[in-house]
């Protein structure tokens, strides 16, 4: 009897797996996309009310992510020629152009891949996951939706912008933290830091002015 292998979700810090697929921007191979940063994010179907959603704000926030640097590739079961048929239905109906890529995966392969469903799943109707990719090709972040509630933008913007000002390890982005607000100071850790007289919380918990 074969043995069945074990999928697990890929964990932040992990290298993303590589994958070559058909999109509606012609072959697609993930490594073209190192050296910068890249939200991956999988959508249950095309052709649904929350999808088409979720596609129409995103090709509206296209210009706020290409300031940031950071591409967007879509993933879906459905197949490149339902792709390109939604997407030309996108455009009829809000008139925005879906620039980005999206990716056909009709065998789940790359779902599977990146631990987005089991090793025996039979369908990809609950997927709605992002994950959000340094230029290293190395996972940083990764949310996971249910199929009837939509992501939210506004996060997926603010999310990336705060991972690209915490990854040199100078600063801490705190709660609801947005472009140009304060960030956190790395904690001090030696006991002749945390005795200071003037310390107080301050060896944990001190702000510093976004210089970024």
């Amino acid at each position: 009897m074969e043995q069945e292998i074990e999928i697990s979700p890929l964990r932040i810090g992990d290298e993303v797996p590589r994958f070559i697929a058909r999109s509606t921007q012609g072959p697609l191979d993930l490594a073209d996309y190192r050296g910068k940063w890249l939200i991956l994010f999988s959508h249950p179907a095309d052709f649904t009310p929350v999808c088409t959603s979720e596609f129409v704000a995103l090709a509206r926030a296209a210009d706020k992510f290409a300031q940031l640097d950071c591409a967007m590739v879509g993933l879906s079961v459905d197949s490149l020629y339902s792709h390109l048929a939604w997407i030309r239905m996108i455009y009829d109906m809000a008139g925005v152009r879906v620039t980005f890529p999206i990716v056909e995966d009709p065998s789940m392969e790359i779902a599977r891949a990146f631990g987005m469903i089991g090793s025996d799943a039979h369908d990809a109707s609950s997927i709605r996951v992002t994950f959000f990719i340094d230029p290293e090709g190395i996972l940083r972040a990764s949310t996971c939706y249910p199929a009837n509630v939509g992501r939210s933008v506004p996060e997926m913007l603010r999310l990336v912008a705060a991972l690209q000002r915490v990854s040199g390890g100078d600063a801490l982005a705190p709660a609801d933290w947005e472009p140009g607000r304060d960030l956190l100071r790395v904690p001090r850790e030696t006991a002749a830091d945390v005795l200071k007289p003037e310390a107080s919380a301050d060896w944990f918990f001190k702000t510093m002015k976004d210089e970024g």
